[in-house]
């Protein structure tokens, strides 16, 4: 007798009543619907969230803002968000972004400050810097070496030419710092002016894995970059 109840009850538990039944399968229809949404939704935020975000420009000249181009100014004309693209690497993103002023004593007592600006990404590293030197750039491309090329961007003289990065060394094991050469770095000066009347604009860029720099990168660089500086006047 006992056997027959449970029996019963377990049928009855197994097959509700039918109108108690259709307002069941209802919920958990909507239960299932609004679970499944949440889960997309849910997976979609979680995919936004794990894209990385460009870097932001870290400046350090905020106080002492140099004239008539900062810092600061620079790393916001460089940090573009099509910056990869011009490098030739689209899908990298700028890990490190900042803007700064170094300023250089000489023995005359004269002081001058230079603006310059640094974006890292994974394949290259790309520099930014404004010089008001008085010598014109043309002259310049006699001190530069064998490989100086004289060049024209935006209708401003330019030469473009190599030089060597250096390399840092951690030694572990004795807490010491080596330095030495390190890969081949493509920089561009642009003279300020059409006139090539003194001061210019140098960008430079290296690669991490010291490959030599591609110079269709580099131009495309200054091209697209340097006209969007304060100060930069159209050939």
């Amino acid at each position: 007798m006992a056997e027959q109840q449970i029996a019963d009850a377990a049928q009855s538990a197994a097959q509700p009543e039918k109108g108690m039944n259709e307002w069941g399968q209802a919920v958990a229809a909507l239960v299932v619907v609004g679970a499944l949404a949440a889960l997309l939704l849910s997976g979609t935020f979680q995919q936004k969230s794990e894209d990385p975000e460009p870097a932001a420009c870290h400046t350090t000249d905020g106080t002492r803002p140099s004239k008539p181009v900062s810092g600061a100014q620079l790393c916001t004309a460089l940090n573009r968000a099509d910056l990869p693209t011009l490098l030739g690497t689209p899908t990298e993103y700028a890990m490190n972004a900042s803007g700064k002023e170094s300023m250089s004593s000489w023995a005359d007592g004269t002081k001058t400050v230079t603006p310059e600006a640094e974006i890292q990404l994974d394949t290259y590293s790309v520099k930014l810097s404004t010089s008001d030197d008085d010598i014109p750039v043309a002259e310049m491309a006699g001190f530069l070496g064998s490989s100086a090329r004289t060049r024209t961007i935006g209708g401003h003289p330019a030469v473009i030419y190599s030089d060597r990065t250096i390399a840092l060394n951690f030694n572990l094991g004795g807490g010491k710092v080596d330095t030495g050469p390190g890969g081949i770095a493509r920089s561009l000066l642009v003279a300020k002016d059409t006139k090539d009347g003194g001061g210019f604009y140098e960008v430079t860029i290296w690669r991490q894995d010291d490959v030599v720099p591609d110079d269709l990168a580099l131009l495309r660089v200054a091209e697209t970059v340097l006209p969007t500086v304060p100060g930069w006047t159209a050939g």
